[in-house]
């Protein structure tokens, strides 16, 4: 898996150096994300996954454009994981993470004007914060708290992302919206109280940027 990164971080990086007489525009990305988790208590138990969450996520974007169909973009983002738990008597526990999270997407637009994008990456990510803002009831086999002091949660997020949308050009400026799925492979557990723990993310997201470099194919006659 860390092959993986590596090669879309060297693939990005090496965009990025011809970008340098590339287009590139600088905007931002918001909207809400909603996320679960999914997780095995112990070695052989059955896959648990849990009610999610829905939260607010805003990113800072950058985007190369190396011809007029694709390029390549990274972005600093905000945004909260987290899942719900409840019971059979309707008893609820809930843990979130703040995390500001850096996608990097290689993006392949079709269209001229309006157009349908494709974007692929990969993601890491840093958690801020971990909070129990629901805690109301202890049983085996459910997710443990996260927010105590004593919790000393894995900081440490990457894992792959993939988005299709649809973007409208008006002049320098483009508007596009965007759907996005990410699947995160590390998990916040330090202590081994659960064997395994994934998590998966779906955003609804719209964007706005502005092109402050002007593309090197408008420069040619």
């Amino acid at each position: 898996m860390q092959k993986t990164f590596t090669l879309f971080l060297l693939l990005f990086l090496g965009m990025l150096s011809e970008g340098l007489l590339a287009q590139t525009s600088i905007g931002f990305r918001g909207g809400y994300s909603s996320s679960n988790y999914s997780y095995r208590f112990r070695p052989g138990s059955p896959v648990t996954r849990t009610g999610g969450i829905a939260a607010p996520t805003y990113s800072f974007v950058i985007e190369q454009f190396l011809s007029k169909n694709a390029g390549a973009q990274i972005e600093i983002q905000y945004v909260q994981l987290g899942y719900t738990q409840r019971d059979t008597l309707d008893r609820t526990n809930q843990t979130t993470f703040d995390f500001i999270k850096v996608p990097f997407m290689s993006n392949f637009y079709f269209g001229n004007k309006g157009r349908f994008h494709i974007k692929l990456g990969t993601h890491f990510g840093y958690m801020l914060n971990a909070a129990d803002p629901i805690r109301e009831y202890e049983t085996p086999g459910v997710l443990p708290t996260y927010g105590g002091i004593e919790d000393s949660p894995r900081r440490f997020l990457y894992g792959l992302s993939a988005g299709a949308g649809l973007s409208k050009l008006f002049g320098k400026s483009t508007l596009a919206g965007e759907v996005r799925f990410s699947y995160d492979f590390n998990r916040p557990e330090t202590q081994e109280r659960i064997f395994d723990m994934t998590s998966t993310n779906l955003e609804f997201t719209l964007s706005y940027l502005f092109q402050i470099i002007k593309p090197k194919w408008q420069n040619k006659p």
